[in-house]
């Protein structure tokens, strides 16, 4: 027979397993919450960046529909521009006409909005449209004319430049 004291001291080593097991699955549980939290936290911080990336692409081009609604009002300045009587080339109103359109093409700039330049470059119908060929002693796919301007924002084209091509004499 076992005496009250062995009892207890066996009882006392059980009790220690159970506790002992018991911090050990704690801990297990504790290291699962903590990677967890750890993969949530990694999770989060790579949302935050994606959408702070899609926020940045969005404004870049978000005036872009009104950027392009607002071209054909810049090609008639500069129609104007063009087509001033030689008489008139020198007036107030003639240099308030120059002055409303050198406004758009700095706003054009300040917002990313750049011309494709076409004249004397090789044709890229990704860059340019092309609505017809002139015989040239240009080589031929050269552009030789521009019949209206093309724009492009950070890189992306909003309106391709309608040119005329070289072609070989035959």
């Amino acid at each position: 027979m076992s005496t009250p004291k062995e009892k207890k001291s066996k009882k006392s080593i059980s009790q220690k397993k159970d506790l002992n097991k018991e911090l050990e699955e704690r801990k297990k549980q504790a290291e699962e919450n903590l990677a967890g939290w750890q993969r949530a936290k990694a999770d989060f911080v790579n949302y935050k960046k994606d959408q702070e990336k899609y926020l940045n692409e969005f404004r870049k081009y978000a005036s872009e529909d009104m950027i392009v609604k607002l071209l054909p009002t810049i090609d008639s300045f500069q129609l104007a521009i063009d087509h001033l009587p030689k008489d008139l080339k020198n007036s107030d109103w003639a240099e308030g006409i120059i002055c409303i359109k050198s406004q758009f093409d700095n706003f054009l700039k300040d917002v990313g909005v750049e011309e494709i330049k076409s004249v004397g470059e090789k044709f890229d119908p990704n860059l340019f449209e092309s609505v017809g060929e002139e015989e040239s002693d240009q080589e031929e796919g050269i552009i030789i004319s521009e019949i209206q301007k093309g724009y492009k924002i950070y890189e992306k084209v909003i309106r391709p430049a309608k040119v005329k091509v070289a072609k070989k004499d035959n």
